[in-house]
């Protein structure tokens, strides 16, 4: 019996070191970080090998109503902070990460450089961000070459170094030869100035990510008989800032950095840890917490003949209003159609 015990645990510490150590199944951190040590009383393997619960099949025949709306969710509310919490930090070293759980910006930024999760501009990039603003639309994919990713994939790492941080300010030290005189440099024209570092890259990190917003799809099933609701893209909200005369940078507004096909990255986020502040034992996956709708969100465009947001016509607290407004008409819809 003892021999079939430590068997059986030994398969398990197998199973999990092999998952991941620090980074697991899905380049995420499980509760094994050495060989034959368990940080905790058990392994935490449920969450880093479940299967995604796939979503129910839907007939347009079977969808007798449905909404589109869009809505963002505030990471500065409390009940949000599970997306938020734990922050990362980029040194010049590495990538400091959390070692028992993510943030959603931490794991969207890991398997958008690994190739897994496929970026969607909202900007045509040919236009270099001054063409029309597409957004959700989810026509112009960044894709690296077949079979590679952000880090073998050189023009896939420029590209998408301008989503994912920007440039620094440029050095104000001048290069010195071997002598300890400045290092000039001569243009075409015959300009002469002195030679600088290269600016570096500033990369953003999850406290740089203020919102996600998401454009769902709520619809009446009569084939189950419930009101239910599909995320179809999502997309992580910082500020926009201007650098001015000085080099400082001040914000001038919010900014889609881009936009990710909902259904495909379920399959990243169902293996990555939540936390849950009642139960140290009870961790859901990412997924689940979408899946079960454990955020608060506000709606700040429906579907509608003028195709504008709230915003454009309400502000402060009436927009609120008007977006649980819109939440109870939704609500409405349902109760209206089942009661006799």
């Amino acid at each position: 019996m003892k021999s079939l015990f430590m068997s059986a645990v030994g398969v398990i510490l197998f199973t999990g070191t092999s998952l991941g150590q620090v980074e697991g199944i899905n380049g995420g951190p499980v509760n094994v970080p050495t060989e034959g040590i368990i940080d905790g009383v058990y392994i935490q393997e449920h969450i880093p090998t479940k299967r995604m619960i796939p979503y129910t099949n839907v007939r347009e025949a079977d969808a007798i109503w449905s909404r589109r709306v869009w809505e963002y969710i505030d990471l500065r509310e409390k009940i949000n902070h599970p997306m938020y919490y734990p922050l990362d930090e980029i040194k010049p070293y590495g990538w400091v990460r959390n070692a028992s759980r993510w943030s959603l910006w931490t794991i969207i930024r890991q398997h958008v450089m690994n190739g897994d999760l496929r970026v969607f501009s909202p900007f045509n990039p040919a236009g270099y961000g001054f063409g029309v603003w597409d957004g959700d639309q989810l026509k112009y994919a960044l894709d690296p070459e077949p079979g590679m990713n952000f880090y073998t994939d050189s023009n896939f790492r420029a590209i998408m170094s301008d989503y994912l941080g920007y440039l620094g300010a440029q050095s104000d030290i001048p290069h010195v030869d071997e002598y300890g005189e400045n290092i000039i440099i001569t243009s075409a024209d015959g300009t002469q100035s002195f030679e600088y570092d290269a600016p570096d890259t500033m990369w953003y990190n999850s406290s740089d990510i203020v919102q996600y917003r998401m454009k769902e799809d709520w619809f009446l099933d009569k084939q189950r008989s419930i009101l239910d609701v599909r995320i179809i893209a999502i997309a992580p909200v910082r500020y926009k800032t201007t650098p001015d005369a000085n080099g400082n940078r001040t914000i001038s507004g919010l900014q889609e950095m881009f936009w990710l096909y909902f259904p495909h990255c379920r399959f990243v986020l169902n293996n990555y840890f939540v936390y849950n502040e009642n139960n140290d034992a009870q961790w859901m996956s990412f997924d689940d917490l979408f899946w079960k709708r454990r955020f608060n969100a506000v709606i700040y465009k429906e579907s509608n003949v003028h195709d504008r947001e709230i915003d454009s016509y309400r502000s402060g607290l009436d927009a609120l209003y008007e977006s649980d407004q819109i939440k109870n008409e939704i609500r409405n819809i349902e109760h209206d159609v089942w009661s006799f």
